[in-house]
């Protein structure tokens, strides 16, 4: 069995069948989580599935799992990831470690290889967080992390739910969720970053992924002309959201580290060249692996808001829009992942991820790792997002070699 090996033809076409659906132009796609396209993707995984000869369950939450039996019935071995995208996505992220699954489990039909215990492979629904919040919605309800009332009543901008969107595209399962019995996780994903491309490595066995923060501000002021009013009776909340952004950046320059931080978002009101705004909502997403900085970084954010708000006689209301903890996966299957790429030939490096992934909340019930492959670049949620065939190959046969063992 060490010497089977995943087809590349029979994964790229794949990859490229599923990169059909909601193709934008650039290369890129555009599956929103319940949309209409991430309907059609759907459906297209799962006809893929019962041609593999998986048993296809959904849960109340729309994940979708596709089981192959083992010789037992026993907890079975678990591998996926998503396929919503982010409105400028790429076709990897994602998609390839949910198909990179499909392919496994053809190998293993064509092998004529009985696993002792069953393989699932599964796709999470709203992983990318890009239509509702919180990101990872979908695993994170799966494994009991929120209640499943209050993922289904989440809306989008246009005030649609989940549960609402749910069911108009057919993916309102009758699997429960909260309680997963599973033997094992492994997620096989780009990596979305620079490091594997810049050091020219091939497999990155990931041992730990930060945690995240989501914060949004809304600053209010009072709209006045902008070249009547003095700038010292001004109340001014973009000001207000212009100082927040450069602290962001000087914080995470002066924590140093493995410290990050952003502003994403910046909505001005009544947004006219010539008003002064009476409102700015601010999002601000700051990240470490270290649980104790990260809530330092949260603290200082917070605190410069309301002193910087005060001082611009503004008011300033925080909202908690995700909060995830820095992950340390098992050390036994990062071990597991790095010696079967040695074992194929492959350079490899332990490492951190710098995104959130469903691995990130399946390590609640059940001992995970990830398995990264190069990002051309490091550019990914861009329609330029790429990853050579080789190295998809590549994480695939270390994804194979991986799942025959632990499923074993």
């Amino acid at each position: 069995m060490t010497n089977l090996r995943i087809d590349i033809g029979r994964l790229m076409s794949r990859l490229d069948g599923l990169a059909q659906i909601g193709a934008i132009e650039g290369g890129g796609n555009a599956r929103l989580a319940l949309s209409d396209e991430d309907k059609d993707g759907r459906d297209l995984v799962i006809a893929w599935m019962r041609e593999l000869g998986l048993a296809v369950t959904v849960d109340a939450i729309g994940n979708v799992f596709g089981r192959r039996k083992g010789r037992k019935d026993l907890p079975p071995l678990m591998t996926g990831s998503h396929i919503d995208t982010v409105r400028t996505g790429g076709r990897y992220d994602g998609n390839y470690g949910v198909l990179a699954g499909l392919e496994v489990i053809e190998v293993l039909n064509r092998a004529g290889i009985e696993t002792e215990r069953p393989i699932s492979v599964a796709f999470f629904t709203n992983e990318e967080g890009a239509r509702f919040h919180p990101d990872m919605m979908g695993s994170l309800t799966y494994v009991g992390g929120i209640p499943l009332d209050e993922a289904l009543t989440a809306t989008d901008r246009d005030g649609k739910s989940v549960g609402e969107e749910l069911r108009r595209i057919g993916y309102a399962g009758p699997a429960p969720v909260g309680k997963p019995d599973l033997h094992r996780f492994v997620e096989l994903h780009i990596e979305q970053g620079p490091v594997l491309d810049r050091e020219g490595i091939t497999i990155g066995a990931v041992d730990t992924l930060q945690g995240i923060s989501w914060t949004e501000f809304t600053i209010k002021g009072t709209s006045n002309h902008a070249g009547t009013t003095p700038m010292r009776l001004r109340n001014d909340a973009g000001y207000v959201a212009a100082e927040i952004t450069g602290f962001v950046r000087r914080m995470a320059k002066e924590i140093g580290g493995d410290q990050v931080g952003t502003v994403g978002s910046v909505k001005l009101f009544p947004d006219l060249i010539n008003v002064i705004p009476n409102k700015a909502v601010v999002t601000v997403d700051v990240r470490n692996t270290d649980e104790a900085k990260l809530k330092d970084a949260e603290a200082r954010v917070a605190a410069f808001a309301e002193e910087t708000a005060k001082a611009e006689g503004c008011s300033v209301e925080a909202k908690r829009l995700a909060r995830f903890e820095p992950v340390i996966f098992d050390a036994g299957m990062a071990a597991l992942i790095e010696r079967t790429a040695k074992g194929l030939g492959f350079s490899v490096k332990r490492m951190t991820s710098g995104a959130g992934h469903d691995a990130q909340m399946m390590q609640r019930v059940a001992p995970t790792a990830m398995i990264f492959v190069p990002s051309v670049g490091g550019i990914s949620h861009n329609v330029r997002e790429f990853t050579k065939p080789e190295d998809l190959e590549a994480g695939a046969n270390v994804l194979l070699q991986v799942m025959l063992e632990l499923s074993q």
